[in-house]
């Protein structure tokens, strides 16, 4: 199990390699997964693969608490999400600039280490991501009462022991993770200190941004002042999806992205994925 160590703190960390005989200086593809039933999996059994044989190293990495990685008491905010991902990215020895991918929650860490170190980030595709909104709020206070309802369940009605007890072993070590990380540390209270990155800001991104939501998404706004606020931004709306395009939506997701990289990273379009974005 792959692991780098990053302020004291342990990250499970995987690495995918383009095939041998990639053209040399293989582009970076940085993997940033969403809260609390989610780690690096996610992004796995979906786009990674697809992404690394398209020529690119592809690096994905549990969020501190989630998965693999070390649970701390607090350093859930959305500063500290930066200074951990360029962490895990100087103790892999990825210095050069870098391309983004975030699904949800993970779109607020990628869109701050965009503003705050741009010359370290090439561009970001936002799946579905958090982040972007014009008034604070606008997203939090549903999140945080999402999250706040599943702490209830987790702690009053022992979802972890009840799923153990059925024999869903997976499910309930995932429950048991969910329930350390609600209840056992801060990121309640630093989600709720989480500003969103307002358009004036947004304006001032100087990478191309790919933006992707699903038609009937919560959070279809963000992706729409990401188009308005963001000079290089294309926005591709996935008709018919909700919240969850990442996993439902894989095929569709691969025939926008890839070619998105192949023109700003230098990637190849796989033969069936320029098919499929036809």
């Amino acid at each position: 199990m792959p692991e780098v160590t990053v302020r004291g703190i342990r990250f499970h960390a995987q690495t995918m390699d383009p095939p041998r005989g990639a053209a040399p200086g293989a582009p970076v593809v940085v993997f940033v997964h969403g809260l609390v039933i989610d780690n690096l999996s996610s992004f796995y059994y979906t786009l990674a693969g697809p992404v690394s044989a398209a020529g690119a190293r592809a690096v994905l990495y549990d969020l501190r608490g989630h998965g693999r990685s070390e649970l701390t008491p607090a350093g859930y905010r959305a500063a500290d999400g930066v200074e951990d991902l360029f962490g895990v990215l100087d103790a892999l020895g990825h210095r050069q600039p870098v391309y983004l991918v975030s699904n949800s929650f993970g779109g607020v860490v990628a869109l701050n280490a965009a503003l705050a170190r741009p010359g370290r980030v090439a561009g970001l595709v936002m799946i579905e991501s958090y982040g972007p909104a014009e008034h604070a709020g606008e997203w939090t206070e549903d999140m945080l009462n999402t999250i706040g309802r599943s702490a209830l369940a987790l702690e009053y009605e022992r979802l972890a022991d009840q799923l153990l007890a059925i024999g869903w072993r997976k499910g309930g070590r995932q429950a048991q993770t969910a329930h350390a990380l609600i209840n056992g540390t801060s990121l309640l209270d630093d989600l709720a200190a989480v500003e969103p990155v307002r358009p004036a800001a947004l304006a001032a991104l100087d990478c191309p941004v790919l933006a992707v939501y699903g038609e009937h998404s919560d959070i279809v706004a963000a992706g729409r002042l990401l188009l308005r606020s963001v000079p290089g931004c294309t926005l591709h709306i996935m008709a018919g999806h909700a919240h969850t395009v990442l996993r439902e939506g894989t095929a569709e997701l691969l025939g926008v992205m890839l070619p998105w990289l192949a023109h700003h990273a230098g990637t190849r379009v796989p033969v069936m994925a320029a098919g499929g974005a036809a």
